[in-house]
């Protein structure tokens, strides 16, 4: 993505998104614009509106912490925008990001104490990274995305799940729509963090050149931080699952997490995890997609 284009689209969608009446400033008339004005987030931001203007074309390069905060509040950023914006001010000023990541060239094969924790794991539990790839996965996890798995192509990936095998991911996603704007939310978020990641690129390409219903998501600019959260599935073999998960960040494998699902205790939800557990096969050795 062309980075200054990024940054102007990016701060005038969120302006457009803020009304005066939300930033406390006087609505007036004869505004030819959805939501706030330069000159107005300039106000807010207590910068001049030259120097906002700058920032808006795209020149974020150079701009301090305390600006980009100011900035981030005046437009009332969430946490995710919030980061993305400052990723996007970092990749600017062509400084390398504060933790290494991992950028996807050749293959990659899980330490041998990973995929221990993975089969200790009494639940789905899968390794992604940024591109939203399935690169390792305890049995119960491969059964869980076993729709995702189905692909030929490897390694299996969230993203051209959803969007390109839309009858398997339709069936799969009890809230396809949701499930679709937050896998577009999540890969713009990290095309903020690691703007040079080809692999990221190339697929960012593919779904945009392929999914008319990608393409939509990604012209909105919204970023989404996942960690935690809700998941409703229906699953080809148990039915409904109604889970949360957690994301762990693997220290010693940079821009690497590991997802765990589980579901409430006693609840229909944790009887067909035990199901799916027992269609995977109770010896849950980990498996792995070999590139990374």
């Amino acid at each position: 993505m062309d980075h200054r284009d990024e940054v102007r689209e990016f701060l005038t969608s969120r302006r457009a998104k803020i009304t005066p009446e939300q930033a406390g400033l006087p609505a007036g008339s004869n505004r030819r614009v959805p939501g706030l004005r330069r000159a107005e987030v300039a106000v807010l931001a207590n910068v001049s509106v030259e120097y906002y203007a700058r920032l808006e074309r795209g020149g974020i390069a150079g701009a301090s912490e305390a600006v980009l905060d100011a900035l981030a509040r005046a437009l009332e950023l969430d946490e995710a925008e919030r980061a993305y914006l400052f990723d996007l001010a970092r990749a600017a000023g062509r400084t390398p990001p504060a933790r290494p990541r991992r950028r996807g060239t050749g293959r990659w094969s899980p330490r041998e104490s990973l995929t221990r924790l993975l089969d200790a794991i009494d639940a789905p539990a899968v390794v992604r990274n940024g591109r939203l790839d399935l690169l390792a996965a305890n049995r119960i996890g491969r059964a869980f995305y076993a729709d995702a798995f189905a692909s030929a192509e490897r390694p299996a990936n969230l993203a051209r799940f959803c969007f390109l095998d839309t009858e398997r991911s339709q069936r799969f996603y009890v809230d396809w729509e949701r499930a679709a704007d937050i896998i577009v939310a999540m890969l713009r978020a990290e095309a903020g963090r690691d703007p040079h990641d080809k692999g990221l690129q190339d697929l960012i390409g593919e779904l945009s050149t392929r999914s008319e219903e990608f393409r939509i998501r990604w012209g909105a600019r919204n970023v989404r931080i996942h960690g935690s959260g809700r998941k409703r599935v229906h699953h080809s073999v148990v039915g409904e699952l109604d889970l949360v998960y957690e994301e762990l960040e693997l220290t010693a494998e940079p821009g690497l997490t590991v997802l765990v699902y589980t579901a409430e205790p006693a609840s229909p939800s944790s009887e067909r995890l035990r199901l799916l557990a027992s269609w995977a096969g109770v010896d849950q050795t980990a498996t792995v997609d070999q590139e990374h």
